[in-house]
């Protein structure tokens, strides 16, 4: 009998260790996929960079705020002329100066990014883990988040902070499914320290939670989102730009339905026939297409409660009056992608141990090649190769100090300073006496830019005798004599 029992403890012991192994050999492998992951994105993007392809709007931007607050600066932007927390209160922000101040190099602000976009594949395994899928299918879960086209476009796309806290909305999931409501709050602060558009994910994560009965949770979800939402409303971004009320895009985005964000609500609740007479109806039914495709397949009557945590930031989406906000080339339907992935995961739970479904799978490789730009490295990404040599040779000529006029293109490459800026449309808001060198290319203007008004910048340059000279392939160097 004695001899029974401990062949039976030893074999448990045995067991026991073997599905530790297992654990430990699936997560070691599940770091390394991610490492590799991370080197594709930082490659791309770093490369997108370096073929002059990144812009002012919004890689320079962040790139010269987190350069001023790492400087111990006023964190004013020159081309907007804000404060770092009147753009979206992202503090968090704050934390990359840290950064910056070892070491100032843009490049690590692209590497940051790809890694918060290929950890964010941790989390997702982890759900799949609580959901009881097999080894294959959290494979499978990761696979469908890396291959979400809005992903790998988001890494190109110059560079978004709300990227960095990807992994803490997944997290979110996880610690509601462990009913860890410390680890819920502090994911959710997490989520409203990169951009106040957030607090729409946010608050549908508390619909969510309302919908499955978990009152608590929802409730405080949707109060912390009102809160913050209301903080910033009327006290931050009053204090730091002196308008009224508000965040500086939302009369931008929604001025069919006021100037203010106090009157953008009012009228979605009073007057929801101006949406109605406003909102592009065929580009909202392809945007709906566009972000469910690729993982559609592999939802089930049991995804939606999950899917209605993205209900308010799609409808922003749709109602929203600027396009790039409709589609997968830009940052604004990030969000949704993870909680997509994770309504896949509730589905792929209905049979937990059924083999790996290869044509959906397939299917969503085919919606990445289809939707997601690399071969954008095949064409519009090289149309400034010419440019690279003599554009670098042109920086090395920049003094540091300078107050820089350039191109959009170049504005990331001098943007750690306190002047940077590109020439507009406005001719009028151009200041020669504010500026020590202008660097621009008529023939190649950039975005926000034509060559009529770099022209007319270049003569009234050398009219006041500003010492210039001309590069190679249209480039044209001027410093203050």
């Amino acid at each position: 009998m004695f001899i029974y029992q401990w062949e039976r403890k030893f074999k448990k012991k045995v067991e026991d260790l073997r599905n530790r192994n297992i654990h430990t050999n699936g997560n070691k492998n599940l770091y390394i996929a991610c490492i590799f992951v991370f080197f594709i994105f930082w490659a791309c993007s770093s490369a997108r960079h370096f073929l002059l392809q990144s812009n002012a709007y919004d890689l320079g931007l962040f790139d010269q705020w987190i350069w001023l607050v790492s400087q111990n600066l006023p964190p004013y932007s020159s081309m907007e002329g804000v404060h770092i927390l009147a753009d979206h209160g992202a503090w968090g922000l704050y934390l990359a100066a840290l950064i910056y101040k070892i070491n100032s190099n843009i490049y690590l602000l692209l590497a940051s990014q790809a890694a918060g976009l290929s950890l964010t594949a941790i989390p997702i395994w982890h759900i799949g883990d609580q959901a009881g899928l097999s080894k294959k299918l959290c494979w499978l879960a990761c696979g469908l988040w890396w291959l979400q086209p809005v992903v790998f476009n988001t890494n190109l796309f110059d560079f978004h902070p709300e990227v960095w806290i990807m992994p803490a909305l997944a997290g979110c999931y996880i610690a509601n499914r462990s009913n860890k409501p410390w680890l819920w709050f502090s994911c959710l602060l997490l989520l409203l320290s990169c951009r106040d558009g957030l607090v729409l994910i946010v608050a549908g994560l508390g619909i969510e939670q309302l919908l499955r009965k978990k009152w608590n949770f929802g409730l405080a979800s949707i109060g912390i989102s009102l809160g913050w939402l209301a903080m910033l409303n009327k006290w931050l971004y009053p204090m730091l730009t002196g308008r009224t009320s508000g965040p500086k895009a939302a009369a931008s985005l929604f001025s069919y339905l006021g100037s203010s964000l106090d009157e953008i609500i009012v009228n979605i609740l009073t007057k929801p026939y101006l949406i109605l007479q406003n909102i592009d109806w065929l580009g909202g039914i392809i945007y709906l297409l566009l972000i469910s495709i690729a993982v559609a397949p592999f939802w089930k009557k049991n995804s939606i409660f999950v899917l209605s945590a993205s209900i308010p930031l799609v409808i922003v989406n749709l109602i929203s009056e600027e396009s790039p906000q409709r589609t997968l080339i830009h940052h604004y339907s990030l969000p949704i992608a993870v909680i997509a992935v994770i309504a896949a995961i509730d589905g792929l739970a209905i049979h937990p141990h059924q083999k790996l479904p290869w044509k959906k799978l397939a299917w969503s490789a085919i919606c990445w090649a289809a939707l997601a730009k690399p071969w954008f490295f095949t064409g519009p990404y090289l149309n400034r190769v010419s440019q690279i040599i003599p554009v670098y040779q042109a920086i090395l000529d920049v003094p540091i100090e300078s107050k820089v006029l350039t191109t959009s293109y170049i504005v990331p490459h001098l943007s750690q300073r306190v002047s940077i800026s590109f020439p507009k449309k406005d001719l009028q808001s151009i200041n020669l006496d504010k500026l020590d060198v202008i660097l621009l290319n008529p023939k190649d203007p950039g975005w926000g830019s034509n060559q009529l008004i770099q022209n007319k910048i270049l003569e009234r340059a050398k009219a006041n005798n500003w010492s210039c000279k001309t590069l190679s392939h249209g480039l044209e160097l001027c410093k203050k004599p």
